[in-house]
């Protein structure tokens, strides 16, 4: 299982949410190319980079998102109001590994469909759960399918991943939901990244031991609570 810092973009900086709330900022950091060079320092190998205002439609953070996929030596996966094929081909041409979508994948299985026989191994999709239910529209839209039917949905598709995050659980540190990210990789066909509430080496541990392919981690992370350099040097595949 490999390790993915989150480096989320606000306003122009790095930022961390609580509990998928906007009102609920914890954490801000003025310049996100040097958060970072700091994880790749430490060992990372990938980013996790998503433009939030770009998720809402609050503006966008395109120059910054731009300036972390040309860091070097490191992957970059990146999301963030994707939801069109010129955003897809325009963030592939600027060098990001794998293209993040949520909403629209979610709500239009169709294009989805397209975009990934279109980029076969490229698309991760974003599926935001709260208490099983998906959530759209940076987490504003309570969807009426729970997470099952948007897997058996997805496992049609040639995906790079399926990024679940556990919106009850983000930027708590109280631990990720288990039984949730269990059930999700028994049921997907594509790999699964995890992410929400990650806060220890045995919650990480754990994941890995479910087969979860990846785990996102914030919070723990700019807080100090999990050890970077302990995390990349263990969790690095």
């Amino acid at each position: 299982m490999i390790a993915i810092p989150a480096v989320d973009i606000r306003d122009g900086s790095c930022v961390q949410l609580v509990g998928g709330s906007y009102d609920a900022e914890r954490i801000r950091i003025p310049d996100p190319a040097g958060v970072a060079r700091a994880w790749t320092d430490a060992g990372f190998t990938r980013l996790h980079v998503v433009d939030l205002d770009a998720a809402t439609g609050r503006g966008s953070n395109e120059r910054i998102v731009r300036e972390l996929i040309g860091l070097s030596d490191i992957l970059v996966q990146v999301g963030g109001g994707v939801r069109g094929e010129d955003a897809i081909e325009r963030l592939l041409s600027d060098g990001a590994e794998y293209v993040v979508v949520g909403t629209r994948a979610i709500e239009d299985p169709e294009w989805l469909h397209g975009i990934a026989a279109q980029y076969p191994g490229e698309i991760i999709v974003a599926a935001d759960v709260r208490e099983r239910r998906v959530v759209t529209h940076g987490w504003a839209k309570l969807q009426h399918r729970d997470i099952f039917d948007v897997i058996d949905e997805l496992n049609d598709s040639p995906l790079a991943g399926v990024l679940v995050t556990a919106v009850h659980k983000e930027g708590q540190l109280r631990g990720t939901d288990l039984f949730l990210m269990d059930d999700v990789a028994e049921r997907s066909e594509s790999p699964v990244i995890a992410s929400g509430g990650i806060t220890t080496m045995n919650d990480l541990r754990a994941l890995a031991e479910r087969g979860i392919a990846g785990a996102v981690i914030g919070m723990a992370l700019y807080t100090g609570t999990l050890d970077a350099r302990a995390v990349a040097g263990e969790f690095s595949a």
